[in-house]
């Protein structure tokens, strides 16, 4: 019994084959470029033919039953040459129809450039008159503003680094001085210590029309009661009307919270996805296509060809030829299976998509969320006969372009809940719709959650009111008293 049960342990283990796969399976379309470029550096035996494209193109050779192991004694009297020549210069797996986009050209994905948000702001500090010592504070100052624009640290904490680190020694008092300088630099408001600090400063860059200096009042005066949306209070405590604080309101909306994130030049890298798949809608049916660019056009180089070709026909077989076809052939299987995994991958990406596509076709041809089915990994990986693993591989990290939008195919995931008719919904479905409710409500008086279960009950979905904080605090809409508006 014992036996049976280590054979049967041993018998799970993935091959290193297998978990190479597995990991090209879930690299995303840049990723996996990254990596096909990492194995041409590493396995000469590997030719991608972009530059010798007729002469040297040698597709992939002949499957053959041995697996490549690097531990493997190898024979060369067992080597058949001629598994590994080929004249066909056409890899198999670009000859696949309707897999791949007409777009295959590289193209180059842009980073951010320029200068960092802090030299920004120290350039600034030039256009002022400051002592040697100023200058030093506000230096240090400017290299504590955080990316949204906020200097997060006590005044105190910051004395002490500069007398440890800088060995100027000064006092709160002189570090404060120097910030209120550092307030006056763009973008407004950076530098501040807190939101309220943060609004002020934008706030008191304007020129001084009734409404800014009303809003000034309540930031200064009444920030509390403002975040809180007590409108009454404020209404007593300023003795104002309605129509005068909703004027204050609109100018402080249109303050930035985040001074740090309006400047283009910050050292964050501007993120660019690449669309693994695209879906159109051509005569009123979908059509789906994988990225080009999973589709690299690799073959065996025609050098170590040559050498294989050189050793067949060599009579007097040397030990150092011997040696030398050995590390080919290790080279060869390789990349022999490196070129089936690519195959592999793309099949695998594309019967995913296309079962998902299949799956939440009203969705995709109406673009309507409220039209996606309840659907799960396993209703998928059950229709293509494939792990859960493996479609989560592909959903969690690869994206399509739709006639919607580019969307990370994940979304397209969610559990069900059934209806008063017996049905089963997405729930996805219900926060569309609960979107739609609170969208709709009386901003004077917005709906409770209690509220909000009732309607949607109304509407034919019974869920408790947990259920609709949970789905109101997943869409991050907040909770009434902080949608109210006057």
């Amino acid at each position: 019994m014992l036996k049976q049960y280590l054979q049967f342990k041993l018998s799970q283990k993935l091959s290193p084959q297998q978990i190479q796969l597995m990991k090209l399976i879930q690299l995303p379309t840049q990723a996996f470029e990254q990596r096909i470029k990492q194995e041409l550096e590493e396995n000469p035996a590997l030719d991608t033919g972009k530059e010798t494209k007729d002469e040297d193109a040698y597709d992939e050779f002949d499957n053959s039953e041995d697996d490549y192991n690097d531990n493997e004694e190898i024979n060369t009297e067992d080597i058949n040459i001629d598994e590994y020549l080929s004249d066909d210069d056409v890899p198999e797996y670009r000859t696949q129809a309707n897999n791949y986009s007409a777009d295959d050209e590289e193209k180059n994905v842009p980073y951010a450039a320029g200068t960092s948000f802090t030299q920004h702001l120290r350039q600034q500090l030039n256009t002022f008159r400051l002592s040697d010592e100023e200058r030093e504070i506000a230096e240090f100052l400017v290299g504590s503003v955080d990316e949204s624009g906020y200097i997060r640290r006590s005044l105190s904490d910051i004395m002490d680094d500069l007398a440890f680190t800088q060995n100027v020694f000064t006092s709160e008092e002189k570090i404060e001085q120097v910030l209120h300088k550092v307030h006056q630099l763009d973008p407004a408001g950076v530098g501040a210590r807190n939101l309220q600090e943060c609004l002020s400063i934008q706030l008191h860059r304007k020129e001084k029309y009734p409404d800014v200096e009303l809003a000034c009042n309540i930031i200064d005066k009444a920030f509390d009661q403002f975040t809180k949306k007590h409108y009454k209070k404020l209404l007593q405590k300023f003795d104002i009307t309605e129509a005068q604080l909703r004027d204050a309101i609109e100018e402080i909306e249109r303050l930035n919270p985040k001074p740090g994130g309006s400047y283009a030049g910050n050292n964050k890298i501007v993120e660019h996805v690449v669309p693994d798949f695209a879906i159109k809608i051509v005569d009123g049916e979908l059509e789906l296509t994988l990225n080009g660019r999973n589709a690299p056009e690799l073959h065996v180089s025609r050098e170590y060809s040559d050498m294989m070709k050189g050793y067949k026909a060599s009579k007097d077989k040397s030990k150092s030829q011997k040696d030398a076809v050995m590390f080919i052939k290790q080279k060869l299987d390789a990349a022999k299976w490196f070129i089936e995994a690519i195959k592999q991958r793309q099949q695998t990406l594309f019967v995913t998509m296309s079962a998902i596509m299949h799956y939440q076709k009203e969705y995709f041809l109406t673009g309507d969320e409220r039209k996606l089915k309840p659907m799960i990994l396993k209703d998928i990986a059950d229709e293509i006969d494939m792990d859960v693993s493996t479609v989560s591989r592909v959903a969690n990290s690869k994206y399509v372009d739709t006639p919607y939008g580019t969307k990370l195919i994940k979304e397209f995931f969610s559990e069900s809940m059934t209806n008063d008719q017996g049905e089963e919904v997405s729930t996805r479905e219900i926060k569309k719709i609960l979107e739609t409710v609170i969208e709709e409500e009386d901003k004077k008086k917005p709906l409770t959650d209690e509220k909000l279960a009732t309607i949607l009950k109304e509407k034919g979905y019974p869920i408790a009111r947990r259920t609709v904080a949970k789905y109101r605090e997943q869409l991050d809409i907040p909770v009434a008293r902080l949608r109210k508006k006057i």
